[in-house]
């Protein structure tokens, strides 16, 4: 028989070996099975074919391919970007596009209205596209558009594209404004609709503001952290704190941003994604590669296809510095299909959870996604 003491040490014992075990359950290594499990979400990206096809062109067999070897479980496709032209009709017209895609193969591709569309996406293999907009310039001064858009399965709205709309100031404004009055109204008809806020290419006042006015917790899909490095489109720490506070997510690009010049490397990433979850906590952060799913060929093809989008954005006004022939758009080492594997063995092998490396992956934009769109 026992006698309390030597009853209290063995539980005790037993609790220590039970929370230590739990411990190393933890810290397994992320494996190729645990990322089949995983719910996988690129909050910002493009399906953009390999192949060169035009883009009212159904997929290629390459490019389905690489989508479903990828192990994604959702991207957020954008229909618009900036504010030139008739941006509300070149949406309308992607929407078309997209959903034609949808339907040449839709044993790969699924449209995403709902957040049981992700559970869905998943369960069957399939990529789920999000629509989204990068800019609200496609609006006018009509919020009413806002639901006919969701009407027609719009689930995110960027709120700026780096210049001055009628909303607020983008993240290359000089005057750093933040909203205007028609801004904070549209948080509140994004709320009402049920459209997830995206702060992305936003000022620093405009997305401060935002997200104080947020009801709903918003996101900033695709961006880096400006601590590490100064640039515009990366985010200061106060407003990633503030965003974490109102239950929002902040997604990490793939994107030469990370680095002061250069090409960004796995190391740059993974700076940027600790620092985060240092600031704003793991339950905030996630991956918007801004990139395509398939590998791109660094060539001079690619350089010079850089250097005409360049030289466009800077006719349009958009162009952010840094931007240009030899600024891969990716990150070197990840310039594959299954990148987000790789990257959650990377920093499985640095000692993150599996709990933390499910979250980053996706979990927490679904989340985020689930509690505005229901």
């Amino acid at each position: 028989m026992l006698d309390r003491r030597s009853f209290l040490a063995c539980g005790s014992a037993g609790l220590t070996l039970a929370v230590m075990a739990r411990a190393l359950a933890e810290r397994r290594t992320f494996s190729a099975a645990d990322y089949e499990q995983a719910l996988v979400i690129d909050a910002m990206g493009t399906i953009g074919d390999p192949d060169g096809t035009a883009l009212e062109a159904p997929p290629s067999e390459r490019l389905l391919r690489d989508l479903h070897a990828s192990g994604v479980t959702a991207v957020s496709m954008t229909l618009s970007v900036g504010s030139n032209g008739d941006r509300l009709s070149k949406a309308l017209q992607r929407v078309a596009i997209f959903d034609e895609k949808v339907a040449a193969a839709p044993d790969v591709l699924l449209r995403v209205r709902t957040a049981a569309d992700l559970g869905t996406a998943k369960k069957t293999g399939r990529l789920g596209l999000i629509y989204n907009v990068q800019d609200t310039s496609l609006l006018e001064n009509d919020l009413t558009r806002v639901a006919l858009l969701h009407s027609l399965g719009l689930r995110q709205m960027q709120m700026t594209y780096n210049v001055r709309n009628l909303v607020g100031d983008g993240c290359l404004e000089r005057g750093n404004a933040g909203l205007s009055n028609l801004g904070r109204d549209l948080v509140a008809e994004l709320g009402r609709a049920g459209v997830v806020m995206d702060l992305s290419h936003a000022g620093q006042r405009t997305i401060a503001e935002a997200i104080a006015e947020a009801k709903a917790p918003p996101v900033i899909s695709h961006t880096g952290c400006r601590s590490l490095n100064d640039h515009p489109r990366n985010v200061y720490d106060a407003e990633l704190r503030a965003l974490a506070a109102k239950g929002g997510v902040v997604g990490i690009y793939f994107m030469p941003f990370l680095v002061e010049r250069g090409a960004a490397r796995k190391e740059d990433l993974i700076r940027h994604l600790e620092h985060a979850v240092n600031v704003c906590g793991e339950d905030h952060v996630g991956l918007g590669t801004d990139g395509m799913v398939s590998a791109r060929v660094i060539d001079d093809a690619y350089r010079e296809s850089l250097r005409e989008d360049y030289e466009s954005r800077v006719k349009q006004g958009i162009a952010a510095p840094g931007e240009g022939p030899d600024a891969y758009q990716l990150v070197l080492d990840y310039n594959e299909p299954r990148r987000m594997q790789r990257l959650a063995e990377d920093l499985s092998a640095r000692g993150w959870s599996h709990g933390r490396i499910c979250k980053l992956l996706g979990s927490n934009f679904a989340r985020v996604f689930n509690e505005v769109w229901e």
